[in-house]
């Protein structure tokens, strides 16, 4: 953490958006001019659009807000850990696992190594996405977290539409979706033994204002800023976030996956419609029904209703080619 409190110091002071000089924000740390510059460049590999003038210095292309762990703290009850740079926010819990108090939460401003599911990178641009990792201690044991990312999914759309924002759907079984673009990815690691309680870590990454530029994105993506009506203070959403799904999780608890199947459905991008299931080599066309009470997608097939679970299963529209 100390290697990067130059570069986190500077961030504080551009986040205004206005323009500093050099010789300004050297003063300001007790560094020279040339160990500014050697920073700002750092603080760009993180993916922050950081550009300079001559005679007037560097500014940010767009104000950024960061996130405030104290300010965070207080809207929570979950013990909470920022750590602005990290490699992953899902590791950082997972290595932490036999000491952390269940409902633990971890939020990056950037990962170095961020992870999707099957072990793609999660693209972690510096402070314009949220990063937000937690961990759960599951008394059901492993075999009851099936269906678990379809609850943390539901839990997320319910805490957007708290702070106003509609139209976010579901894609079975992790993406949250607008107008068919990925807007946010779910990633759960579990570890525990037959018997006993499951350890979970739930991963949540969530585009707010990602530059147009960004590069290693794979798929049409959508932004919360082209979404809510107004500016979103990334600290109030993240406390929403966390409160949210600890609400969720807890019920999931009392009621398991029947309590939420209704829940899911309302928001399940593509009810209704034709889909493709790709399973390996394998793929089945029908109209998806939404889901059923073991977290299964329900599949009306030239067969009749079909129900699909686990494995590798890729779901696609089907004017869908991502």
């Amino acid at each position: 953490m100390k290697e990067h409190a130059i570069k986190l110091s500077i961030l504080n002071t551009l986040c205004d958006g206005h323009f500093h000089s050099g010789e300004g924000l050297g003063e300001q740390l007790g560094i020279s001019r040339a160990a500014v510059s050697k920073h700002v460049k750092g603080i760009q590999s993180w993916g922050v659009d950081v550009f300079s003038v001559q005679g007037k210095g560097y500014k940010l292309a767009e104000p950024m807000q960061l996130l405030n762990q104290e300010l965070l703290q207080s809207l929570v009850t979950a013990p909470l850990e920022l750590i602005p740079v990290i490699d992953s926010t899902n590791q950082h819990l997972l290595d932490r696992i036999n000491v952390l108090e269940s409902g633990s939460v971890c939020l990056a401003e950037y990962q170095s190594k961020g992870r999707g599911r099957r072990g793609r990178e999660w693209v972690s641009p510096f402070g314009c996405n949220l990063y937000l990792s937690m961990y759960w201690r599951l008394e059901a044991g492993m075999a009851g977290a099936m269906g678990l990312s379809l609850v943390v999914g539901v839990a997320i759309v319910e805490a957007l539409e708290k702070l106003g924002i509609a139209g976010i759907k579901l894609k079975w079984p992790n993406d949250l979706y607008h107008h068919d673009k990925k807007l946010a990815g779910i990633l759960v690691e579990m570890s525990g033994q037959a018997g006993s309680a499951a350890h979970l870590v739930i991963g949540m990454g969530m585009n707010l204002a990602m530059p147009s530029n960004t590069q290693g994105i794979t798929q049409p993506w959508a932004c919360l800023s082209d979404v809510a009506e107004q500016t979103v203070d990334r600290n109030q959403l993240a406390a929403t976030l966390i409160n949210t799904l600890q609400d969720a999780l807890t019920d999931y608890e009392m009621t398991g996956m029947q309590g939420f199947v209704e829940r899911w459905n309302r928001v399940d991008n593509y009810l209704g419609r034709e889909i493709r299931l790709i399973m390996g080599n394998r793929e089945v066309v029908g109209v998806s029904r939404g889901i059923n009470e073991q977290g299964a997608v329900l599949i009306e097939t030239s067969n009749g209703l079909e129900t699909y679970i686990g494995g590798e299963i890729s779901l696609r529209g089907m004017q869908s080619h991502f």
